[in-house]
C-alpha cells in the first residue's frame, strides 16, 4: 500500500501535469497527443527494461519515474478529452479477485474478434509480436513435433533464403530472412528464451565491445585491416570478461 505522503507526491506530480497542459502552461507538453507520445512511452519502457537488466535499483528508480511520468501525460490528455482519468481503474483485493477481472475482461472482448491470433498489439517491436503470434498458434494446435524438426525447418528457412538471393528479387529476399528470423523466435519459445530481451543483451553486449576497441586503438578504426579489427575485437572481449 502507498503511503500517504508517496499519494501526496503522486499527487503533486499529476497536478504539476495538469498545470503544464493548461492553456497558459508549457507549449511542448500542450502540443502533445496519445500517438505524439508513443516513441517517448516506448523508450522510456526499454530504458526501464536496461536498468532492470543492470540491477542498479537507483537507476531503476529513475526510469521508472520517467514511465510513471508518460503514464501521467496519457491519463491527462484522456482526461482533457472526457475518456478517463488515472483514478478510473479496476480496484481489486487480491490475486483471485485479479485473475476472475481477468477473465471477465477475456469474456467482454468484442464478439469479432474470434481468431485465435487475435489481441496482439500491432505497433510493439516485431519480434515480440512473433513469440506471440507463435504462442497463441500454439493454442491451437499448431505446432512443430519435437525441437528437432524445428532445427530442420531453420535449415531449410537458411537454404531458401540462400536460393532468393540468387534471384536479386529485394522482395523475396526479404520474405525468406523474415522466415529465418521467425523460426529463431520459435527456437527461441521452445528453450523458454525470451528473443526481443536477449538481442538487447547482444546489442548492449556490442555496443560495449566497439565502444572498448576504439579505446584500445592506435588509430581511427577505418586506417585499421580486417585482420587487425578482429584482433581488437577478441582483445577487447577478453578486457571485458575480466571485468565481469
Amino acid at each position: 500500500m502507498l503511503h500517504k505522503r508517496n499519494l501526496e507526491n503522486l499527487n503533486k506530480l499529476i497536478n504539476i501535469i495538469e498545470k503544464l497542459r493548461a492553456p497558459d502552461g508549457c507549449p511542448w507538453d500542450r502540443e502533445q497527443s496519445h500517438k505524439s507520445l508513443k516513441e517517448n512511452l516506448l523508450q522510456e519502457t526499454y530504458e526501464a527494461i536496461d536498468a532492470i537488466e543492470s540491477g542498479n535499483p537507483e537507476e531503476l528508480k529513475e526510469e521508472l519515474g520517467d514511465v510513471l511520468l508518460q503514464v501521467i501525460l496519457h491519463s491527462q490528455i484522456a482526461s482533457e478529452e472526457n475518456n478517463f482519468d488515472i483514478e478510473d481503474e479496476t480496484k481489486v483485493k487480491g490475486t483471485q479477485e485479479v485473475l476472475a477481472n481477468w477473465e471477465k475482461i477475456k469474456r467482454e472482448e468484442k464478439p469479432e474478434r474470434k481468431s485465435f491470433l487475435s489481441g496482439i498489439t500491432k505497433s510493439q517491436p516485431a519480434l515480440m509480436t512473433a513469440l506471440q503470434l507463435s504462442k497463441k498458434a500454439v493454442k491451437a494446435g499448431f505446432e512443430w513435433p519435437d525441437i528437432e524438426s524445428l532445427w530442420e525447418c531453420l535449415d531449410s528457412e537458411i537454404e531458401e533464403f540462400k536460393q532468393a538471393l540468387k534471384t536479386n528479387e529485394q522482395a523475396k529476399i526479404e520474405d525468406e530472412f523474415g522466415d529465418i528470423l521467425f523460426s529463431l523466435v520459435n527456437i527461441a519459445r521452445w528453450h523458454k528464451i525470451e528473443p526481443e530481451l536477449a538481442l538487447m543483451r547482444a546489442n548492449k553486449k556490442f555496443r560495449q565491445r566497439f565502444q572498448l576497441m576504439e579505446k584500445i586503438a592506435q588509430k581511427n578504426l577505418t586506417e585499421y585491416t580486417q585482420d587487425e579489427l578482429e584482433n581488437l575485437w577478441q582483445k577487447a572481449k577478453k578486457e571485458l570478461q575480466k571485468m565481469v
